[in-house]
């Protein structure tokens, strides 16, 4: 006759009580890149339906996607603890970014402040980008000063995300070069 009685395993913690606990685990850092993608893959795609050029938020999308990719492919390659662990790389703006939290968040905030206002500022369907940019720019409001403050944010931001996709993908090529040289 089977035995019916559970065996002894590991203990289940509740998700609820693992919650706390979260931004300190993998399950946590791995998380946060999911939401952090999500949500800005969501506003970037609604953005690229309200304004033309379109292609502008599609490519701001494939170049976030593609740069983290890299960046926790490539960290994973070489046994890194997180995609932040920049202390080997040669760019000075990539060891500042990861290096200064507040330098970070207030690039990474920019970029969604900004995403969220242009949304705002929207009026017609299909808004010519720059157009909407320098009339708000223009007006002097405290609106203005928001977006002069979140582009120049997000425009570094961009440059940082273009600067980790090089050295993310140079880190494959390497780690695929030596692999080869081993055999």
């Amino acid at each position: 006759m089977p035995n019916n009685k559970s065996k002894p395993g590991p203990s289940r913690m509740s998700v609820y009580l693992y919650i706390p606990n979260i931004i300190a685990s993998t399950f946590g850092a791995v998380l946060d890149m999911v939401t952090d993608r999500i949500s800005t893959a969501c506003l970037l795609v609604i953005l690229s339906q309200v304004y033309r050029p379109s292609l502008v938020f599609l490519s701001l999308l494939a170049l976030d996607i593609a740069s983290h990719w890299l960046q926790m492919y490539s960290s994973f390659l070489v046994g890194k603890a997180s995609h932040k662990d920049v202390r080997d790389s040669s760019n000075w703006l990539f060891k500042l970014y990861y290096g200064n939290r507040m330098f970070m968040g207030y690039c990474s905030v920019a970029c969604e402040v900004l995403y969220i206002a242009l949304f705002l500022i929207s009026s017609k369907h299909t808004e010519n980008l720059m157009d909407v940019v320098v009339t708000t720019l223009k007006q002097g409001s405290p609106l203005s000063l928001l977006v002069a403050i979140s582009l120049l944010g997000c425009s570094i931001k961009q440059v940082i995300n273009i600067i980790q996709m090089k050295t993310a993908a140079d880190a494959c090529v390497l780690y695929d070069t030596e692999k080869k040289q081993k055999r």
